[in-house]
């Protein structure tokens, strides 16, 4: 009888499982589930960088994904469900009360958006995130150390110090924050309370400031620094750290029934979707895997011993969390495939509001423009953008920053705005492969994942010939629920490591991309006026 495992990717926008035979990884079935009140667009606010999540979307999508892979198995395919895991997006915390429930499931606190996760890409906390860094250049210690040397308004410290400073009544009620990712897994295994939840060493160690250097998380003198009684929540948290093919614990009754899962199989301890979707792709020593969707992650596992010191700039370098007996380094941008939608939802606006209802179009226009903008030659165009609509993740976080088009003429049309865009994204990407390479991370491949690789030749074809490097695709786009995947069955022991579940279970479908050599030459120069562009936004952003 086959032995299925799940792996569960919950993305931006919906939550996907994904039903897999261990022995090989082939697909028995999947379903995915967006999640009602984040699709109706409740409880955040762009304009003012809010982006939250109720912890009920997370629910109910999980139910609805999971039953429905679980019923789409093939009848001719029998086997048994063996465990499961997840991946979430990160740092996505939410504030919690004694018992690790989220405050926003308490009736007092349903519609409080301070109450719910906040999501990877709320920038609400810049200010806060400026504390942690003032801090930690003053402290003995610096504790962004292995963040990178600045902590961003993206991650868990950052958010909690703000909804604690600016909304009392949340305030009060918390007593600790938990990761999405850690939530899941001490929600199915029935193990919530904070003391007692297992957290993930790819969340605490990239967004957490937890490192082994200094005994796990900052000392709560440092904490009690930037807000009193802060300290008191790492506290509540064990300094231990678990990898995400490590057993949490059993499927608790409860869950089971909701599932239809069996009682007591195998949950693992969550990680963070860039990280579980390298894995997935196979990522090895000197690969970087490129998680391409909304945002970018680009995750990198060194050997400890090829490295000298810290790296500047990388958004942590952490022990086991991408590869065992790796550093984990993580990098990324802030927007990648929110830019293209951006310019979608401007060229839209029109549409919604003398067509109302024809909301379909937004697809074909961005598919259109994607056409157009392919047969448009570089060196014809005179358009350069800086891709910070969402400010700059790495190298050196800066949410402030925001984006720039410049070389506009009244010649100028759609699809060359649109190609300057592509082309930004892709002028980001490698200012992260500078980044590394800089600081003696060697970087031999590159391996793409997520929809926008897949679905979209003219953006791999451009980042390939701005990179100069080969880019390999993987052609699975569900590689992030395949890591998660992967991680299960280590968790149930059905393969001893990790290497050895990717080494049965992984991808073998791949498209590969080659730069051109003219239009390499041509990126070469572009480049170097999207870095002065850069320098030029940066500092006015800096005086203001």
């Amino acid at each position: 009888m086959r032995k299925y495992v799940i792996g569960i990717d919950y993305g931006t926008d919906s939550c996907r499982a994904l039903v897999v035979d261990s022995a090989n990884g082939r697909e028995a079935a999947s379903a995915v589930c967006p999640y009602p009140r984040w699709k109706k667009g409740l409880y955040c606010d762009a304009r003012g960088q809010r982006y939250r999540q109720h912890p009920l979307d997370y629910t109910e999508s999980l139910e609805t994904a999971v039953r429905g892979a679980v019923a789409a198995i093939p009848a001719d395919r029998p086997g048994e469900i063996c465990a499961l895991a997840f991946d979430t997006t990160g740092s996505t915390p939410v504030l919690t009360d004694a018992a690790g429930t989220p405050l926003a499931l308490s009736p007092r606190f349903a519609e409080e958006p301070d109450a719910m996760f906040v999501l990877w890409k709320d920038h609400t906390a810049i200010r806060e995130a400026a504390e942690i860094n003032a801090a930690a250049r003053r402290s003995d210690t610096d504790y962004t150390r292995y963040s990178g040397g600045i902590y961003s308004a993206e991650w868990v410290w950052s958010k909690v110090l703000h909804i604690l400073k600016t909304n009392p009544s949340v305030a009060e009620a918390a007593y600790a924050w938990v990761e999405h990712c850690d939530w899941m897994c001490a929600l199915l295994t029935g193990n919530t309370r904070p003391e007692k939840v297992l957290r993930s060493r790819c969340a605490a160690g990239h967004k957490g400031l937890w490192h082994a250097a200094w005994g796990g998380w900052p000392p709560a003198a440092f904490l009690d620094g930037l807000r009193p009684g802060l300290g008191r929540f790492a506290e509540r948290m064990s300094s231990e750290t678990h990898t995400a093919e490590r057993y949490a614990g059993g499927l608790c009754g409860e869950w089971a029934a909701r599932l239809g899962l069996p009682a007591g199989i195998p949950v693992a301890v969550g990680a963070i979707d860039a990280h579980i979707g390298a894995v997935g792709a196979g990522i090895r020593p000197g690969g970087r895997p490129r998680s391409m969707g909304t945002s970018t992650g680009d995750s990198v596992g060194c050997p400890a011993e090829n490295l000298d010191g810290a790296v500047r700039g990388i958004c942590g370098q952490v022990d086991g969390s991408v590869l065992p007996g790796c550093i984990g380094m993580e990098a990324g941008q802030s927007a990648f495939g929110d830019v293209y939608a951006w310019f979608r939802d401007l060229l839209m606006w029109p549409v919604r509001e003398l067509l109302p209802g024809r909301d379909d179009l937004g697809e074909e226009i961005i598919s259109r423009l994607g056409e157009r903008a392919a047969l448009v030659d570089p060196r014809e165009s005179f358009v350069l953008a800086l891709d910070w609509l969402n400010g700059r993740r790495t190298p050196d976080a800066n949410p402030l920053l925001t984006g720039a088009l410049t070389g506009l003429t009244l010649g100028t049309s759609a699809p060359m705005i649109f190609r300057a865009l592509v082309e930004a994204t892709a002028y980001g990407s490698r200012a992260i492969a500078e980044r590394f390479t800089g600081e003696g991370v060697e970087i031999r491949s590159i391996l793409a994942i997520g929809g926008i690789a897949v679905k979209s030749p003219f953006v791999m074809q451009t980042l390939s010939d701005v990179l100069g490097m080969p880019i390999r695709v993987v052609g699975y786009a569900q590689t992030c629920a395949l890591g998660a995947a992967m991680c299960a069955a280590v968790a149930a022991g059905i393969h001893p490591t990790v290497g050895e579940a990717q080494a049965a279970m992984g991808v073998r479908e791949y498209v590969d991309y080659t730069p051109d050599p003219e239009r390499r030459a041509y990126y070469e120069r572009q480049y170097e006026r999207y870095a002065a562009l850069g320098r030029f936004v940066e500092q006015q952003t800096n005086e203001q």
